[in-house]
């Protein structure tokens, strides 16, 4: 079974966290012998997918604002009928041409609604493949909770119609589907729970700080950075900083954050040994995002966190909040950013002792990859399971 195929599609639309998770779980597939092709949606995010994994970029779609409320393409424009017909027909495409085992959609139906345009068509089209691919949904373990009327209904409806696995990505000791897809029930009988996807053991990093602060993919995280900075000079000058400003930070932005960091601070736009650095870390300040908060509970180190929640989001918060009920972070809301908050914040959180970091499952990657293989080996190729 060494040659199955997968066919792996995400959207990143904002930040760059969905491409993140889903390319350690293709890395994983492919050490695990299958052979991968991803598909992505997103701007291009330099390092990802990754090497060894067939990758088939369709034109990038862009969250049109900080709510995902619209769509634009790479130049700004509003995304058309025609801009949506063209990639819908390039997504089929390439799925006729993969020849696929197993197909895996990220986030959908639980979210990625604004792509339905094309993975509704997609999901017909495998519906007609013969043999029927396995269909799974890759979903992180906590869920953004603000729904319109009807679409929990909706999503469990394509679940039952179109999806033989519903993968959750987490250790069901600390988040449950159920907390956050109240009609998880109705579905129970697809999940399975991955444990979270975690890095490996990182290697020891080349530098040593004492803080690492990162926003993310850097599109909404101009203002943590900012405030960093401003809490680094008011901070002893001993303490070693690194600010990692996400690849999407506008140049500008950048430049002026760069022009403006004082003595004892290293700002960089990326960093391949992220990890590397928590591990020899005493305190990580950044947003609540399933990536990072992964990261960090690998690295053991102390952590301060900035919930996203512009638009209602509140998946990041009850991350956090959870986080710190369990005492393994300090929460600071995201309309207390200031130079002065953050920098009492940052010292008290490194009075604090290393946190004991309690037995989470971080091997998500891995073991989605052992779950797909024994499905595959139970069943050769079976229509979706009856509701």
């Amino acid at each position: 079974m060494s040659n199955r195929r997968v066919f792996f599609y995400v959207q990143h639309l904002l930040g760059i966290g969905h491409l993140a998770r889903a390319s350690r779980i293709a890395k994983a597939l492919a050490a695990d012998g299958f052979e991968v092709t991803m598909v992505t949606g997103g701007a291009p995010v330099p390092g990802f997918p990754g090497e060894g994994l067939a990758t088939i970029a369709l034109p990038p779609i862009l969250a049109g604002d900080k709510g995902f409320s619209g769509l634009s393409d790479a130049d700004g424009n509003p995304v058309t009928n025609a801009f949506q017909q063209h990639r819908k027909n390039l997504l089929i495409q390439a799925l006729h041409a993969a020849k696929p085992d197993v197909v895996i959609i990220e986030a959908f139906p639980f979210g990625r609604r604004q792509m339905r345009f094309e993975l509704l068509p997609l999901l017909d089209a495998i519906a007609a493949m013969e043999p029927r691919p396995l269909v799974a949904t890759s979903l992180r373990d906590i869920l953004q909770e603000r729904v319109k009327p009807g679409r929990t209904e909706e999503t469990v409806d394509l679940v039952k119609a179109h999806f033989d696995l519903v993968l959750v990505h987490g250790d069901p000791a600390f988040a449950r589907l159920e907390e956050t897809f109240p009609l998880a029930g109705e579905i129970a009988e697809k999940v399975a729970y991955t444990g979270l996807v975690a890095p490996p053991p990182p290697a020891e990093a080349n530098e040593n700080f004492d803080i690492v602060v990162s926003a993310g993919g850097g599109a909404v995280g101009k203002d943590l950075i900012s405030a960093a900075l401003g809490a680094a000079a008011m901070l002893p000058k001993a303490l070693r900083w690194c600010i990692v400003t996400g690849p999407n930070l506008p140049q500008g932005d950048f430049d002026v954050l760069a022009a403006a960091a004082p003595a004892g601070v290293s700002l960089f736009r990326f960093r391949q040994d992220f990890a590397g650095l928590l591990a020899g870390a005493r305190l990580s300040v950044s947003q609540a995002g399933y990536n990072t908060v992964c990261d960090i509970l690998r690295a053991g180190c102390g952590s301060l966190l900035i919930p996203f929640t512009a638009a209602g989001e509140t998946e990041q918060s009850t991350r956090a909040a959870r986080l710190e009920r369990l005492g393994l972070a300090g929460v600071l809301p995201e309309e207390g950013i200031t130079s002065d908050r953050l920098a009492r914040d940052i010292e008290a959180m490194l009075a604090r002792p290393k946190p004991e970091i309690p037995p989470l499952d971080l091997t998500g990657a891995a073991r989605t990859a052992a779950i797909l293989r024994e499905e595959l080996r139970q069943r050769v190729v079976r229509p979706p399971r009856s509701a």
